[in-house]
């Protein structure tokens, strides 16, 4: 196959590219008249710490960088004052242009940390929608019908719960469609959750006579919890701003069964790799070890080796001030979820449930090092655990 090589990478940590072969067909075009590609990554600045679940197209977009072309930023200083409403059940509060300018200059700050300066044209959309006029917009309007947008999940779900819809959050994917256009993008990067939108792209692109683009959709990255998408508001983020150490200790504390997905979405790791990863785990090698590998690529990656080496050694320092015993109690659990509460309270390290909650809250239990704040906290055991409850009070949970 043509372009083996370089497909190769643009499918790595990708989910699906629609088409492929009209990306197949833009590579040879771009080959035979060397003209690089332009790959469109729009942002709504409506904050501005960067996490890693962000940049897992941002990744693929230094992918496409690696292979001669063109990285194109939207800054999306309107879209951001609607909010995409994708996935939400609410309308997002609007931001002021002051508080959508200042986030697009520290966001960008960090999409740099991976990104060739050089390769990457910012663009903001004030440059085509600043002197749209109702005509104009009319006519976008006019080019997408109801039935195509109460298809998307999102507006159908908040529509039959009677929740609210506000007229302006139909605009959306009108008007990340039309930045395609602006920029005459030949590829858009987007999380899977972005594909409507992304498509609709490609609609607006065939009603301006432009060739249309691909839609490269990589996976929404989980949370450090272990469950839900990774996200600021369930403080289950690895942020780009946070410290080495802070980087490291997250990834540490993440399940098990998180290890392979962050190898391969978090830290880009090759598939042979990978491969040689999950055989690693099938053969029983201590999942801390992995992690810990896991961990120091992370931080190498936003920072430096030497960095990452420092980290561990704290990561390590910590674990041994902290004075765990030889040898302690052993409670046998099969591999699943359980209430943490529930634990202490069968195996005998609290009385009641009421001791439990009350010994959580004051920050007086942790798990593998990491204090737990929530008294509802859910453990997701998968192999082994150390729990402290108190000062002294140690238990090992060992997988049955």
């Amino acid at each position: 196959m043509r372009f083996e090589k370089e497909i190769k990478l643009l499918k790595r940590a990708v989910d699906e590219i629609v088409p492929m072969e009209d990306l197949i067909a833009k590579l040879e075009k771009s080959e035979k008249t060397g003209n690089p590609l332009r790959i469109k990554f729009g942002i709504d600045p409506t904050g501005y710490d960067v996490h890693l679940g962000h940049l897992v197209p941002i990744r693929k977009m230094r992918d496409f960088q690696d292979l001669g072309h063109q990285g194109v930023i939207i800054i999306g200083d309107f879209t951001a004052q609607i909010g995409d409403p994708t996935g939400r059940d609410e309308t997002r509060p609007p931001l002021t242009h002051e508080e959508i300018m200042y986030n697009s200059e520290r966001y960008m700050e960090q999409l740099h940390t991976i990104l060739i300066p050089e390769q990457t044209e910012i663009r903001y959309q004030t440059e085509w929608f600043g002197g749209m006029t109702l005509h104009d917009v009319l006519q976008l309007l006019g080019k997408f019908t109801l039935a195509q947008f109460m298809a998307h999940d999102t507006f159908r779900n908040r529509y039959e719960q009677g929740l609210s819809l506000g007229m302006h959050e139909l605009m959306y994917p009108i008007l990340q469609s039309y930045d395609s256009v602006a920029v005459e993008s030949d590829v858009e990067l987007g999380a899977t959750e972005q594909k409507f939108n992304i498509l609709c792209g490609r609609d607006m692109q065939r009603y301006f006579g432009q060739e249309q683009q691909v839609a490269v959709l990589s996976p929404i990255l989980t949370g450090t919890d272990g469950v839900n998408k990774m996200g600021k508001s369930l403080n289950n983020y690895i942020a780009v701003f946070d410290t080495p150490n802070d980087k490291y200790g997250k990834v540490m504390s993440i399940p098990d069964s998180l290890i392979i997905n962050y190898f391969t979405y978090a830290a880009f790791a090759l598939e042979e790799e990978i491969k040689e990863v999950e055989a690693e785990l099938k053969q029983g090698t201590n999942p801390m070890l992995l992690k810990k590998r896991l961990a120091h690529r992370i931080v190498s990656f936003y920072h430096s080796d030497a960095e990452a080496d420092e980290a561990a050694d704290a990561f390590d320092r910590q674990f041994s001030q902290r004075e765990v015993p030889d040898e302690m109690p052993e409670y046998i659990l099969a591999s699943g979820e359980y209430r943490l509460t529930n634990i202490l309270v069968d195996s005998g390290l609290c009385n009641s449930q009421g001791e439990a909650k009350r010994l959580i809250q004051g920050g007086g239990v942790s798990v593998d090092g990491e204090r737990i704040e929530a008294w509802d906290h859910v453990l997701n055991f998968e192999a082994e655990a150390i729990i402290r409850a108190g000062k002294r009070r140690y238990l090992k949970l060992v997988k049955a």
